[in-house]
């Protein structure tokens, strides 16, 4: 089976860290965020992997090359010069996907599901396309997936011909789609998968299907959002044994601080914990490391510094005597993300 990761975001709401990694290049706990994508889907099936890149592509190219060749997996990258959208990124991979029944990934999220369910159930109902639901999570704003009784995705985002009895859902941007959906995208410019693709197919009666599932799911576009799925994975709110080697705790050994830290981390300081230290990082005496914290590859923290509620992504050096609460910082930049 093969499968795209969408690649060519411009992350404008993580900057600055997006001016160095694209989203799903960004480390998390350790690694690539890519590499969690390519865990779940090599556990659906999937033996071949397509990207579109747009926003620092060499880097996502390179990324994804390297996590690729780590997981056994091909690649097959497209460039965008002029960014396509969710339907023109997929429309680029074409002749990449055309075959068979694939699946689509959104590259800025952290969903450790069980897909192989999903591939079967969409197998099984003949649809052109399933996207992959939640629960509406509550106190959030998404713009719904409104579905009927029978399964069939009637509106998205307020766009589609609608009906009577429907419920709304929160889409996970996980799809599994037939190459039916090519007829309907346009032959060239941008556009969307849901808002246009998806909704020229439900006028014309092709049926898209919506299918719940019950696991984590987070978006980690904003800094906030990004240190809030650092807390609930270290906190133990998110199942990742299914990702067996690729899980950031498969390297790094939990130790008596109640913290994970890899082998040639040298920590120090005092540890609360939960956290997590990478590789070659180091936390001096006198600092103080507290609640659900990720220190990066390489970060050194000075004598005296306080981290609390915070990730340090790799390279940063925290000053002696520096406080970071609820922080997301890399280099000389410092964004406040409270959650």
């Amino acid at each position: 089976m093969k499968a795209m990761i969408l690649c060519a975001g411009l992350g404008t709401r993580l900057r600055p860290f997006t001016e160095r990694w694209p989203k799903p290049a960004l480390p998390f706990l350790g690694q690539p965020l890519f590499r969690y994508h390519l865990a779940v889907l090599r556990g659906a099936g999937v033996r071949e992997v397509g990207i579109n890149t747009h926003h620092l592509p060499d880097v996502m190219a390179a990324t994804a090359r390297a996590e690729c060749e780590r997981a056994g997996l091909s690649l097959h990258v497209v460039h965008e010069p002029v960014i396509q959208g969710t339907g023109g990124g997929i429309r680029g991979l074409r002749d990449f996907l055309s075959g068979e029944d694939f699946l689509v990934f959104n590259g800025d999220i952290l969903f450790p599901v069980d897909l192989r369910p999903v591939v079967q159930a969409h197998r099984a109902s003949g649809a052109a396309a399933t996207m992959v639901l939640l629960p509406m999570p509550e106190n959030e704003k998404y713009a719904s997936v409104d579905v009927d009784a029978r399964g069939q995705v009637r509106r998205i985002a307020g766009f589609g011909p609608g009906g009577e009895g429907l419920t709304p859902w929160h889409f996970t941007g996980v799809h599994v789609m037939s190459p039916r959906v090519f007829d309907f995208m346009t032959p060239e410019g941008p556009e969307d998968i849901n808002r246009d693709v998806y909704v020229r197919m439900m006028e014309a009666g092709v049926p898209v299907r919506g299918e719940g599932v019950r696991a984590y799911w987070s978006d980690l576009g904003t800094p906030s959002r990004y240190l809030a799925t650092v807390r609930d994975v270290l906190s133990g709110q998110v199942s990742l044994e299914g990702l067996g080697g690729d899980s950031p705790f498969a390297q790094a050994p939990r130790g008596p601080e109640n913290a994970w830290a890899h082998a040639s981390a040298r920590v120090e300081g005092r540890v609360v914990g939960p956290a997590h230290f990478d590789a070659g990082c180091t936390v001096a005496r006198g600092a103080h490391v507290g609640a659900c914290v990720s220190v990066g590859a390489g970060v050194r923290v000075g004598e005296g510094a306080r981290l609390e509620r915070a990730a340090v992504l790799e390279g940063t050096e925290v000053a002696p005597g520096e406080s970071l609460v609820e922080v997301l910082a890399w280099g000389a930049h410092r964004v406040a993300a409270p959650l």
